[in-house]
C-alpha cells in the first residue's frame, strides 16, 4: 500500500504567521492554488480512499489533490490537528518560551499546560496507521495538518521515538510511503 500524506495548504492564519491549530481557518487562495499544484505534480494517481482531519483546510485539500468530492471523503477524528490550547491564534514569535522549546523539540520539553502533549498526538497517528495498514488499498490520501504529519511520519519511518519533527512539512507537501507486510520506507518527498 502506498501512503500519501499531505499537509493542507495556506490559510491566512499561516500568511499571518499565527498558531493555528483546531480554529477552523480556510484555505486562501495561494492555499486552494498550492493543491492544485499539488495534483498536478502527482499526475494521475487514482486514490482507492481519501482520509482527512475534519477540519476544512484538510477537507477541501483531500478533495483537490485526491480528485473527489467532500462526500467521498472519510473524515476521522484522529487525524485533526493539534490542541495548542491558550497559544491558538498567537504570534509564532510571540510564544513563551515552553511552548517555543515545546513545539521546537516535543521529544525534549513537556508540552505546556493546556496543549496537547506528544505522546497524544503519537498514540492517535499511530492508531489511525495501523488501522489504515489492514485495509486493501492501493493508493490512499491522507490530508492533514503540519503537527499531525510529524508522528505519521515517524511510524512510516520506523522512528524509536515515534516522530520525525524535523524539517516542517511545508503547506501542500506531500510524503509517499510504502507500507508493505508491517515494513514501511519512504518512496518520495513532493514539494
Amino acid at each position: 500500500m502506498k501512503i500519501w500524506i499531505a499537509r493542507h495548504g495556506q490559510t491566512r492564519l499561516n500568511k499571518m504567521r499565527l498558531m493555528q491549530g483546531r480554529t477552523d481557518e480556510p484555505l486562501n487562495e495561494t492555499g486552494i492554488a498550492q493543491a492544485k499544484a499539488a495534483r498536478e505534480k502527482i499526475g494521475d494517481i487514482k486514490f482507492d480512499a481519501v482520509y482527512s482531519s475534519p477540519l476544512d483546510r484538510a477537507i477541501v485539500t483531500g478533495s483537490i489533490i485526491g480528485n473527489v468530492d467532500r462526500s467521498e471523503i472519510i473524515i476521522d477524528d484522529r487525524l485533526i490537528e493539534a490542541d495548542f490550547g491558550k497559544y491558538e491564534q498567537k504570534k509564532y514569535y510571540l510564544l513563551n518560551p515552553a511552548m517555543v522549546l515545546y513545539w521546537s523539540m516535543p521529544e525534549l520539553f513537556p508540552a505546556p499546560a493546556t496543549v496537547e502533549k506528544l505522546s497524544e498526538l503519537i498514540g492517535r497517528s499511530h492508531s489511525f496507521l495501523k488501522e489504515l495498514e489492514q485495509k486493501e488499498y492501493e493508493n490512499v490520501l491522507v490530508a492533514c495538518h503540519g503537527g499531525i504529519m510529524r508522528p505519521l511520519s515517524g511510524y512510516l519511518l520506523d522512528r524509536s521515538n515515534g516522530i520525525c519533527w524535523r524539517p516542517k512539512p511545508k503547506n501542500c507537501e506531500i510524503r509517499v510511503f510504502e507500507s508493505k507486510d508491517g515494513r514501511h520506507s519512504m518512496i518520495k518527498d513532493i514539494l
